[in-house]
């Protein structure tokens, strides 16, 4: 008599070990409507910070980066020193545009950002504390910086939230252990 056995591919791959999950955050920006005259869509950087407030990894950038004839790397490049924290923090150094964190500015409304640790623009992060920080500016506007401090690798799921006052909304930070 022959017997069959068949295992599903989860099964096997827990009796031969399956890779550890990487640790995951995800961000939830919130860009406010403003009822104002001359409205600029905001520039923005979403950073990580380590504890001694040095940058650990720039996750997002939003910018104009429409392009014009006479300046190829886009006219809005030369306005991203008014993210004043990000830019003396380590944007100064970042060669834009950067695959997978620059993009062009976005619209009012709620904007998510996902990120898998190792991969893209999140690094493996040694274990200690932190902060997310994010930035707005606009012009003919204000200048606004929110920032979420936040342990890794995260031993549970968390979702802290932070408020802004006028340039920003609610920023929400997702970790997944």
């Amino acid at each position: 008599m022959h017997i069959r056995y068949s295992l599903a591919p989860a099964a096997v791959s827990a009796l031969f070990g399956a890779p550890a999950l990487a640790a995951s955050l995800a961000v939830n920006i919130e860009v406010p409507r403003l009822n104002v005259s001359e409205y600029h869509r905001p520039y923005a950087a979403t950073w990580i910070e380590r504890a001694d407030n040095s940058q650990a990894a720039t996750l997002a950038v939003w910018y104009d980066v429409r392009t014009k004839t006479n300046n190829p790397e886009g006219e809005g490049t030369k306005w991203l020193k008014d993210i004043r924290q990000w830019w003396r923090r380590g944007g100064r150094e970042l060669s834009v545009p950067v695959d997978g964190v620059t993009s062009a500015t976005k619209p009012a409304g709620k904007h998510q950002l996902s990120f898998t640790e190792g991969s893209g623009p999140l690094p493996k992060l040694a274990p200690g504390a932190y902060k997310l920080v994010v930035e707005a500016a606009r012009e003919v506007g204000g200048r606004e910086v929110v920032s979420i401090p936040f342990q890794w690798p995260p031993a549970s799921a968390q979702q802290p939230v932070v408020a802004g006052k006028e340039e920003l909304g609610e920023v929400k930070l997702e970790l997944k252990p």
